[in-house]
């Protein structure tokens, strides 16, 4: 990891449709660092049209260096109905090559974590590509755990389709 040992002035805001390139950016990013850019097919009209809608699908906040982009929460509402409280899921955490190792991913996780409590909500859940290590020893120093108990299922594409189809089909 590159990057500053301290943040020069780190302000956190949410983002706006203003940041939609933004966002989209810091989602190009992680794919690349992941070796996976081919994988995205979403653009910034999508982030635009699901994130700054009517009904907003999530939120996103923006930490900022100097005026510039340093890194990208993108998260949404959640509910645990075993614990019966809401909270909120982390899609995305990016944090600019430059800017790694300066605690800017810790300040966007502190900051969301405020909020939702700030929202009566009591929880963060999140995944981590398996290949990732280094994110997976990031959450572990902050205290977020790897849960053994639980294993994610994912239905897209042709599956997804499937499954919506069935349903049309009775």
């Amino acid at each position: 990891m590159s990057g500053a040992t301290s943040v020069p002035k780190l302000t956190i805001r949410f983002a706006t449709v203003g940041d939609v390139e933004t966002i989209h950016r810091a989602m190009i990013g992680i794919a690349t660092i992941m070796g996976e850019r081919e994988k995205v097919v979403s653009s910034p009209d999508d982030i635009r049209r699901f994130g700054f809608g009517e009904k907003p699908a999530f939120e996103a906040l923006i930490a900022e260096a100097d005026g510039q982009c340093a890194g990208v929460c993108v998260f949404f509402a959640s509910f645990s109905t075993y614990r019966g409280e809401p909270g909120v899921y982390v899609q995305d955490l990016f944090v600019e090559p430059a800017m790694r190792g300066s605690g800017v991913g810790a300040r966007l996780l502190q900051r969301l974590a405020a909020v939702t409590r700030e929202r009566g909500g009591g929880y963060i859940r999140l995944s981590v590509d398996v290949r990732n290590a280094g994110a997976q020893a990031f959450y572990t120093r902050l205290g977020i755990k790897h849960s053994g108990a639980e294993q994610i299922h994912a239905a897209y594409d042709g599956v997804f389709d499937a499954l919506a189809d069935a349903d049309r089909d009775r």
